[in-house]
């Protein structure tokens, strides 16, 4: 199996956002050294949660600092940017580092109205074009004259250049068969809501039309996991992450607290209810049976690759996370 990394640079409690960039950056040089196959930095915005609000710009220190791993977005949240714009980023880190970067593209605001208002300086929202955005895009990338008129006079510097891998992120299945005639990867979010099935991505198997940025439909899939040697250690190092999950339903957005405060913190039986209910898209437990169920879902799917989202509040089980999931499922 394939292993990738989806990282938010999160800013956990008594941590700072700058030193959870720093992480991140160690986290892609440990997933380098690893074998992990790609890492992919999220896009976050208005929030003190989350350090990943410019992906592009961490995507560039990231491809800088290791050898092998291919480097990207999980994604770039389109409804900001305009497609020259998004061309002229990825080819620039293309040519920084060919053949090891992925332009991973979203349709979602990565942040809430006023976040969405503020990047778009007050201007009336463009949320219907977003497939067209991404079309057009992919023709800049390829150096092609785009049929609209408003970027057809303009070439996407700089040209000539190796071409990214092109993904699109969804989780409801809406975007596979888009991503399917289009010709691009599909990354499905099960850490989102736990809405994948069979029928969505052979949707996009059976649909599938090979492009210049992908010649074989590639599925991957987004997990969050916590796991451990032990199913008693991941429980202990989870509950953050299930409090914080929590806690977001509310409309709070709270700091990841450490594991003595999360298991200190008063909780009713509704949320001990809703936290066991999470528990179906956040993977916890011992790694022997975390690697059990990756494979199984790999068979029952048919997806290539999982992209692993871990957030325990310490770096250094962080790190321990993916070590253990390398040592079970890339050696």
């Amino acid at each position: 199996m394939k292993l990738g990394v989806l990282d938010q640079a999160p800013v956990t409690s008594g941590n700072t956002a700058a030193g959870a960039l720093k992480k991140a950056e160690e986290l892609a040089i440990l997933a380098d050294e690893l074998g992990y196959s790609r890492m992919w930095m999220a896009e976050h915005h208005g929030g003190h949660a989350f350090a990943s609000s410019a992906p592009e710009v961490t995507a560039a220190r990231l491809a800088a600092k290791t050898d092998r791993i291919r480097i990207g977005t999980g994604g770039v949240m389109m409804m900001h940017y305009s497609p020259l714009k998004l061309a002229e980023v990825f080819k620039t880190l293309s040519a920084f580092s060919p053949g090891r970067i992925d332009f991973g593209v979203g349709r979602a605001p990565g942040g809430d109205t006023s976040a969405m208002y503020a990047l778009s300086e007050g201007r009336q929202l463009m949320l219907h074009n977003m497939y067209d955005k991404l079309e057009i895009t992919m023709q800049l990338m390829n150096d092609e004259v785009p049929e609209n008129e408003l970027y057809a006079k303009n070439a996407a510097a700089p040209t000539e250049v190796a071409l990214p891998e092109v993904w699109l992120l969804g989780s409801s299945g809406n975007s596979a068969l888009k991503a399917a005639e289009m010709g691009v990867g599909y990354s499905f979010a099960q850490f989102f809501n736990g809405a994948m099935s069979r029928e969505i991505l052979d949707q996009y198997r059976n649909h599938y039309r090979p492009s210049v940025f992908m010649e074989k439909p590639l599925i991957s899939v987004s997990y969050m996991v916590t796991t451990a040697e032990t199913k008693e250690e991941a429980e202990y190092e989870a509950l953050p992450q299930d409090i914080f999950r929590l806690m977001m339903s509310k409309g709070r957005i709270v700091p990841l607290m450490t594991p003595e405060e999360a298991h200190q913190m008063p909780l009713t039986e509704i949320d001990r209810m809703a936290i066991q209910e999470g528990r179906k898209i956040h993977l916890v437990g011992a790694v022997k049976d975390i690697a059990a169920r990756l494979r199984e879902e790999q068979e029952h799917y048919g997806f290539h690759e999982a992209m692993i989202c871990s957030i325990p509040h310490s770096q250094e089980k962080r790190l321990e996370v993916y070590r253990l999931l390398a040592r079970e499922l890339l050696s």
